[in-house]
């Protein structure tokens, strides 16, 4: 057997290293904390006024973009943001869905590494997020917002506010397998808690942020030609709260009445209590007590339960 020669190990050495380097260099997900924000379409910025600033007690402040636009926080880092739809009474009132990360150059980086389709930049908002947007496999807008400074600072008192966390969203899906080489196997999302209507199918699948304890949560059931009611009721967010009971005495004292598609406090098949209100373009607005008071159907947690956060 011929010995290599001196030159040949150093070059056999430097490659090896360079190797090990470029393994080093590749970019690591940053941390995904939770839901930072949903993105509605609203018709009359007025009576959504009423229903996000008076009803539930959220800050309003001035969409973070150039666009015209609103948002309601219901704490320092988890708003709703709602646009002029791009046309009037159209069914679907969705527009996106965000999460807050660590360091969005950085996910912006990785994500780009894993073959996404990213900007070549981060984006910077009125308020000093740094932000960009994807699409995940369906099609539904992304984004991933790194907390700024300039945050509303919490005027509202924060007695008016009947929920201080959006523990989780939800939107219509098709595709759970593509959606999960998305969501879990590139981001880091697990599964949570899964469940139906009946034995034998999946209508609600909820994966769990992987450094938080919010979710998103893929609504499976909708059949294509759904109405704009049906869509209002799968495309939703939910603000956790400690009582159902508390929060419907709160709201009728604040003037609430509730309307035919408001129904009383229901136990979901997750063990968890909860009342569903709709925003003036249809939106569900699905209040859930943080802890289930019974097993669940269908499936076990399989992370921590979320909590009230700090009002600021």
């Amino acid at each position: 057997m011929k010995r290599m020669s001196r030159w040949g190990v150093v070059v056999c050495g430097l490659v090896l290293l360079g190797t090990a380097l470029g393994q080093e260099a590749k970019p690591v997900r940053p941390a995904i904390t939770g839901i930072s924000h949903m993105t509605l379409y609203a018709d009359d910025f007025a009576r959504s006024q009423g229903f996000y600033g008076d009803l539930l007690g959220f800050e309003q402040v001035p969409a973070g973009n150039a666009t015209a636009g609103v948002r309601f926080y219901a704490n320092h880092a988890q708003y709703i943001e709602l646009e002029s739809a791009p046309a009037k009474g159209q069914a679907k009132r969705f527009d996106g869905i965000g999460f807050s990360t660590s360091d969005a150059d950085g996910l912006r980086r990785f994500m780009g590494a894993h073959g996404v389709a990213v900007p070549g930049a981060v984006s910077v908002d009125r308020m000093g997020a740094r932000f960009f947007d994807v699409r995940d496999p369906e099609g539904n807008r992304v984004e991933f917002v790194e907390e700024g400074k300039g945050q509303p600072k919490g005027e509202k008192a924060a007695q008016e506010r009947v929920s201080t966390h959006i523990i989780h969203a939800g939107f219509v899906a098709h595709d759970r397998a593509a959606l999960d080489r998305f969501y879990k196997d590139l981001l880091g999302f697990h599964l949570y808690w899964e469940g139906g209507s009946g034995p034998g199918h999946t209508d609600w699948v909820m994966m769990q942020t992987p450094e938080g304890t919010d979710w998103l949560e893929y609504m499976l059931y909708l059949t294509p030609g759904a109405s704009r009611e049906q869509l209002g009721g799968a495309y939703h967010f939910s603000p956790g709260v400690e009582s159902v009971e508390a929060l419907e005495k709160r709201l009728k004292e604040k003037g609430w009445v509730a309307s035919a598609e408001e129904k009383p406090p229901l136990l979901g098949l997750d063990g968890k209590w909860q009342l569903d209100l709709f925003d003036p373009d249809g939106t569900r607005v699905e209040f859930m007590e943080f802890a289930p008071v019974k097993e669940p159907c269908c499936s076990k947690f399989t992370g921590p339960q979320a909590g009230p956060l700090p009002n600021w």
